[in-house]
């Protein structure tokens, strides 16, 4: 059923029977103004919210009956990197509607990393949630969710897997073709964020380590040298840009007017340049 509403500037339609279908398969009680973000709210009958708490509910058993092993060791490294308990990591993660990632990323050839960001999110609630300014700060939440890193702004922290291989990710080589890393943002600072976890985990981690596979005698190798050189070196200068970036650099508007007002001719120009 299509309803329409005249008002001036032309015809708004709403299909109410359609877009309800096109959630539940139930019709919706009420369309509510947008609210401060942009997006209309919609509000659904307590049938239809009774009937999207079972699907969900159903889901979420149905994938918590398909962690094996290698889920139980991305669980214990994301508890372990995070501070979050093994349940609460667990939950997460059969209640993210990117849950699918997690096969192909254990596939042969699949994917070569698996992100997950974990940080204030706004939680979809009704406007009567809404503080009296109009604010949403009440409604930020931390959440641990899985992400293919191109479409959430990142503001907290993101743990990383990734794959050395392309091999089938099993339960006995997880441990060995898989890695596992934290990058903090937390700060809002997304090249300070990146400076910490080089110079304090990457280049000690590189440095540290004594087998280089096929490149022979390990730090003593020139190659091996001028590589950590070269490392460095690139945390220095992202020291050095961050710092200008946030301390000495100040951009002001200039009216240029008063550079251009007296070119007449492509002469002025030349001798302006």
């Amino acid at each position: 059923t299509e309803t329409k509403h005249r008002r001036c500037g032309g015809d708004v339609k709403t299909r109410s029977t359609e877009l309800g279908s096109a959630v539940t398969g139930s019709p919706l009680t009420a369309i509510l103004p947008a609210s401060t973000t942009g997006k209309k709210s919609i509000v659904l009958s307590s049938e239809t919210r009774k009937e999207l708490a079972k699907q969900a509910k159903v889901t979420k058993e149905t994938r918590r009956a398909q962690i094996d092993e290698r889920h139980k060791y991305l669980i214990s490294r994301l508890a372990d990197g995070i501070g979050l308990s093994e349940q609460q990591v667990e939950e997460a993660i059969i209640s993210d509607d990117k849950f699918q990632l997690l096969e192909q990323f254990f596939a042969p050839s699949g994917l070569k990393k698996l992100l997950f960001f974990y940080q204030d999110v706004l939680q979809q609630k009704s406007n009567a949630s809404l503080r009296s300014d109009g604010s949403t700060k009440d409604l930020l939440q931390k959440k641990l969710f899985i992400t293919m890193g191109s479409t959430e702004d990142f503001t907290g922290t993101c743990a990383f897997f990734l794959r050395t291989s392309d091999k089938v990710i099993t339960a006995s080589n997880i441990s060995q073709e898989v890695n596992f890393g934290i990058f903090d943002c937390s700060t809002g600072n997304i090249l300070q964020g990146l400076e910490v976890f080089l110079s304090q985990i990457m280049i000690p981690a590189l440095k540290s380590q004594q087998n280089w596979g096929a490149v022979k005698e390990g730090l003593k190798n020139s190659q091996i040298q001028d590589f950590l050189y070269s490392v460095d070196k690139f945390v220095g200068t992202l020291s050095s840009s961050r710092q200008n970036i946030e301390d000495k650099i100040q951009l002001t508007e200039v009216d240029i007017d008063i550079y251009v007002r007296n070119l007449q001719n492509p002469s002025d120009y030349i001798t302006a340049g």
